[in-house]
């Protein structure tokens, strides 16, 4: 079961342009989980040596207190790639985002980097799943993740790219998603893997963004990247757990613990039968508020 010493939430994961120096002093103050800092996407052609410089010295220089750092580099195909690479590691950030990482191969490289560049160990390697060949290789990529080298420690779903790729229109509700996403998530379930929704691209539509929150919450997924500070409410309250269903897993955990249901996998609470099998998701519910409550918002 997971303690408040070793659960980390990843409610709201927040990408930061690389470039915008402000923007990186910024998160610093901002209730969020998790902030990507933005390499790839966020920053122009012109500006990725800028963004690099700006985005390592914000890691190595500190000052987001409990904020997990992710630093998002370019492919290493690219011409920004391999010096992203470099710095990233010397920064030490809690985790390097790949992008488009379309098959096992594209991390076993990235793996060798890391070790012929003596990447520290602690060094975490999340993968952007992005491409119509992510989707269709996503059993063996998620497989990597045996591989210790592989440091593979979640997947981030890209679904901007994955529309523009396949031409899937993202409508709301995204039903041409689903097929994809739930695969994708069944995946990282069955290596342990965190998994993290894509973004919702209009920042004045916070309902919309509150509503597509609350789809990946009940889909399972962990949480959900944005693109602005307007996101992070809609996205800290979907996928924390409410008050009600706090109090029925404590009502459950307790009930099973007592001497007369010791050797029962059913019970009957309130009108409702709970198995024992389903322990472990009333603990996880107990175990997310709480880290929730100490980390205060």
């Amino acid at each position: 079961m997971a303690t408040l010493t070793d659960l980390r939430l990843r409610r709201s994961v927040l990408y930061m342009p690389g470039s915008n120096q402000r923007a990186l002093e910024k998160a610093k103050s901002l209730p969020c989980d998790s902030i990507i800092l933005d390499l790839e996407d966020a920053v122009g052609p012109d500006e990725k040596e800028t963004a690099r410089e700006q985005v390592c010295a914000a890691v190595k220089n500190g000052g987001y207190g409990e904020r997990e750092l992710i630093i998002r580099v370019n492919a290493p195909q690219t011409p920004w790639g391999e010096a992203d690479l470099h710095a990233a590691i010397e920064a030490k950030p809690d985790a390097i985002l790949m992008p488009k990482v379309s098959s096992p191969a594209v991390l076993e490289n990235i793996a060798d980097r890391l070790e012929s560049l003596d990447a520290p160990d602690d060094i975490r390697i999340w993968a952007m799943i992005e491409t119509p060949a992510s989707i269709l290789n996503i059993h063996d990529i998620a497989k990597a993740r045996r591989d210790h080298r592989n440091r593979l420690a979640c997947f981030v779903l890209g679904t901007n790219d994955l529309s523009k790729d396949t031409w899937a229109k993202i409508v709301p509700g995204r039903a041409p998603f689903m097929p994809w996403m739930m695969t994708v998530l069944a995946a990282a379930r069955s290596e342990g893997l965190t998994i993290l929704d894509g973004v919702f691209n209009d920042i004045s539509d916070v309902e919309g963004c509150r509503d597509e929150c609350r789809q990946a919450r009940d889909l399972g997924f962990d949480g959900k990247t944005l693109i602005h500070p307007s996101q992070l409410e809609p996205a800290n309250t979907s996928f924390a757990p409410t008050e009600e269903e706090v109090r029925r897993a404590k009502m459950v955990i307790e009930a099973f613990e007592k001497p007369e249901y010791a050797k029962r996998g059913v019970i009957k609470l309130e009108g409702r039968l709970y198995e024992r099998q389903h322990l472990a998701m009333n603990r996880r519910a107990v175990n997310w508020a709480e880290a929730i409550q100490a980390k205060g918002f």
